[in-house]
């Protein structure tokens, strides 16, 4: 079997060229692969689409390559936490291919899988499917590229619209353990997007928490094998950030504490 292995970010993202589609594993601030990203930034790599459920937050990962204006379009379903994004939308700076949620991680799956499409109900009735939806604005703020119609047929009696699959360039994705031989642990709630996007992505590169050898993982506990799997890199002491944080009113008598609230994405991250 081929070690997989490489010695850096830097190194695992150096043939990642301008230009590039991606697929990058994560949910919020959870599971992203911070390592990867930064090293991309570092490179300066530039003209990227990217297919995330979101883009990061303005200081943090996706959005540090956003903030250089790095991306040029991008594939989500949640855009609300980042005011750089909102900014470069509306300027006509930045393309924005808004997708339903379940309808994004299957179009994913379905890439991983060689399903070249897909019918769903989600979207039936409404821009989705009938076209007209912005995705990228002029400098006057009028719509410089509406989303086309999609193809709606009916089966037993109900609607469903044809989605098409996904395959990247690039998957990178973030889990808490792999070896060698690229097979993979996703923890908790970093199983959100990235067995789908180490699934779609052409040449997928995981970082992992920790590195074990071959034979170290139960067969039965891997959730991606190594063969969707092309590097590997160790990413030890990746920092992992809280989306939220509120402070809980005090009780009389009490003084307030803070707490990580938010959503449970947090806790897997």
């Amino acid at each position: 079997m081929i070690d997989k292995v490489v010695a850096s970010a830097d190194e695992a993202i150096a043939d990642i060229p301008d230009g590039a589609s991606l697929a990058v594993g994560g949910f919020g601030l959870c599971g992203i692969p911070v390592t990867l990203i930064d090293a991309l930034h570092r490179a300066g790599t530039t003209n990227l689409e990217t297919i995330s459920n979101n883009c990061g937050v303005d200081d943090w990962g996706l959005g540090i390559l956003l903030r250089d204006a790095r991306i040029r379009r991008t594939i989500s379903s949640y855009v609300g936490e980042n005011k750089e994004f909102a900014r470069q939308y509306l300027a006509g700076e930045l393309e924005v291919v808004l997708t339903p949620q379940g309808t994004l991680a299957e179009k994913l799956r379905a890439g991983g899988a060689g399903i070249p499409g897909f019918y769903t109900k989600a979207g039936v009735g409404t821009q989705v499917s009938e076209g007209g939806l912005p995705q990228k604005y002029d400098a006057e703020g009028g719509i410089a590229v509406a989303s086309a119609p999609k193809e709606v047929r009916s089966f037993g009696g109900v609607d469903y619209v044809l989605e098409e699959a996904l395959t990247p360039d690039f998957g990178l994705v973030h889990a808490w353990k792999g070896d060698r031989h690229g097979n993979l642990v996703f923890h908790a709630t970093a199983m959100n997007f990235n067995p789908l996007c180490a699934m779609a992505g052409r040449i997928t590169i995981a970082e992992v928490e920790e590195l074990v050898e071959p034979g170290e993982l139960d067969p039965e506990h891997i959730h991606t094998p190594g063969i969707f799997v092309q590097r590997v890199v160790l990413a030890a002491n990746a920092e992992k950030r809280i989306e939220k944080r509120t402070v809980a009113l005090a009780r009389p008598g009490q003084a307030a504490s803070a707490h990580n609230a938010g959503s449970p994405r947090q806790a897997g991250a």
